[in-house]
């Protein structure tokens, strides 16, 4: 795991109370391309339900996070890309069964009119930084 320094209210910014304005560390970048909520067969999770559709999405950015040799605590920013700001909160949830509120990485959330097919609630992407070997 990479030494990260978290930097939750910056002097002259207002706190935020879901992510951390600033993440800085050394390391290797693994950057995680959106997921989307398959499972491993490519069977879509949760149409019409957020928290299915999000809970897939963190277990999906787990395996490809273990994949590349690094955990959740190596996350130094995610990215939402919603359908619908409503579903934050499922997304919320999902994210703190992973991430406790004490280690939260940099986010953005961003509603967008659509996704790459109609079902799709959301997609989230992961930059993390792993120690060097």
């Amino acid at each position: 795991m990479s030494e990260l320094t978290r930097i939750p209210a910056p002097d002259g910014v207002f706190p935020a109370a879901q992510y951390t304005h600033v993440v800085t560390g050394t390391g290797r970048l693994v950057a995680v391309s959106g997921q989307l909520p398959l499972d491993g067969t490519g069977t879509l999770v949760g149409e019409g339900d957020p928290a299915a559709q999000a809970r897939q999405v963190f277990e999906n950015l787990h395996h490809c996070l273990r994949a590349a040799g690094a955990t959740f605590d190596d996350v130094v920013k995610l990215t939402f890309f919603v359908t619908d700001m409503a579903h934050l909160p499922a997304i919320r949830a999902a994210r703190a069964a992973h991430l406790p509120d004490d280690r939260l990485p940099a986010i953005s959330a961003v509603q967008v009119a659509a996704l790459v097919r109609p079902e799709f609630l959301m997609e989230i992407e992961a930059l993390a930084l792993v120690a060097p070997a």
